[in-house]
């Protein structure tokens, strides 16, 4: 027997969740189910570095919903239920357990899983962060005095490097490209993060990558880098990446690239299937190109559009937001907006004397693409707003000049 949900939504993270409740504030009468491979409540992933493993949250502080909230909305959430199937026809979603849920708009938000290194599959020792039961486990680990290696120095390493700084004997991270997140904001800025990085203690090794890592260290792991160096440790962090939760779908007939294509309204390839948050990519008509975002701004405002185009099929709203990503480390406040490139025209605008103050405009074709900002907020803010206005670039110039 086939169950059925007017609008069923497939995980039950930051995006699923706004999705069901952003149906309810647009007065959706109908019923809403949320299924959840974990075991928990709803729960707030970015909290996860910022501020399970700092010690600064518990595991209620991190939760998104209690039972109660959800329930007060008449928002069903099944958890443990993990989707393996779906009939885009028969509008079905089959389930692990071969329970089959029927819909009448389905929400694909899946969201991503990490990026594993092959030569560090999970194990005692070895640690991937991406659900609350990781980063209590990453939190037990590094409470005590310990060597740590990270691999990655994007958001997800940095964050991670922060919080074990506080707590380790040491902390070193490997990194392949020339500096930290130089990748998307060139040797520039890369250079100004890495100064923060050392400033804290961090060791950071630069253009290596790691080619095994064995249980044969002392204290447990040794990490050997391409060149044949090699690191003892006690515990080794991978944060190189996320891929989108889409191996579900590959029978499904849905248009599948690096993500679940849609189009400027989200919509899925086929009728009454629509994706949000990290698994979805959709052309951006702001920037003219299309992209897949795995932050947290992105997922509650692509959930508020999802839920805008289920209940207002004839009226639909494009989506075209400026991307937006933040990050604390060391008690730092790092702020991306926009679309920049390491191989942008890098015009820094604000560097203040004490050096903890940079904001930096990446311009592409004699316009803004986007900017970096380091303890400069309303900077930042205004920057976001000039770039969602499409303000020409020599009016920008001008506010930093004044």
């Amino acid at each position: 027997m086939t169950d059925r949900s007017d609008v069923l939504i497939i995980g039950g993270s930051i995006a699923g969740v706004r999705t069901a409740e952003g149906l309810r504030r647009l007065s959706f009468e109908g019923s809403i189910t949320i299924l959840e491979e974990g075991s928990d409540l709803p729960y707030d992933r970015p909290a996860l570095s910022k501020q399970i493993l700092t010690g600064g949250g518990s595991d209620e502080s991190v939760m998104l919903r209690s039972q109660a909230d959800l329930d007060k909305a008449r928002i069903e959430l099944r958890r443990g239920c993990r989707g393996v199937g779906l009939d885009v026809d028969a509008r079905t979603v089959r389930l692990a357990d071969g329970a089959v849920i029927g819909y009448s708009d389905l929400v694909v938000a899946t969201g991503s899983a990490p990026r594993r290194l092959p030569a560090a599959p999970a194990r005692p020792g070895v640690h991937y962060l991406r659900t609350l039961r990781d980063a209590l486990n990453l939190r037990d680990a590094i409470d005590a005095p310990a060597r740590v290696v990270i691999v990655g120095a994007g958001f997800i390493g940095s964050e991670v490097a922060a919080a074990a700084a506080v707590r380790s004997a040491s902390v070193t991270v490997v990194e392949p490209y020339a500096f930290p997140l130089s990748r998307v904001l060139g040797d520039l800025v890369g250079k100004r993060l890495a100064r923060l990085h050392e400033s804290m203690g961090v060791q950071l090794v630069l253009g290596r990558s790691v080619s095994d890592v064995g249980d044969d260290g002392p204290g447990g792991r040794r990490v050997v880098l391409d060149d044949g160096t090699t690191l003892d440790c006690d515990v080794v962090v991978v944060g190189i990446g996320a891929i989108p939760n889409t191996a579900w779908l590959a029978e499904s007939g849905l248009d599948v690239a690096d993500g679940v294509v849609c189009d400027e309204f989200c919509r899925a390839s086929a009728p009454h299937v629509f994706a949000a948050g990290d698994v979805a990519r959709w052309p951006n008509a702001l920037y003219d190109e299309p992209m897949r975002i795995e932050h947290w701004t992105n997922a509650v405002e692509q959930a508020g559009v999802v839920a805008w185009n289920i209940v207002h099929p004839d009226s639909p709203r494009a989506y075209s937001p400026v991307p937006y990503v933040w990050s604390d480390q060391y008690g730092s406040r790092l702020q991306i907006v926009g679309r920049p490139r390491a191989e942008d025209e890098v015009r820094i605008v604000l560097d203040d004397a004490a050096g903890d103050g940079l904001v930096a405009l990446y311009v592409r074709d004699g316009g803004l693409a986007g900017a970096f900002a380091l303890n400069a907020p309303s900077q930042l803010l205004a920057l976001r707003r000039s770039l969602a206005a499409r303000t020409p670039l020599d009016e920008i110039m001008a506010t930093f000049e004044d």
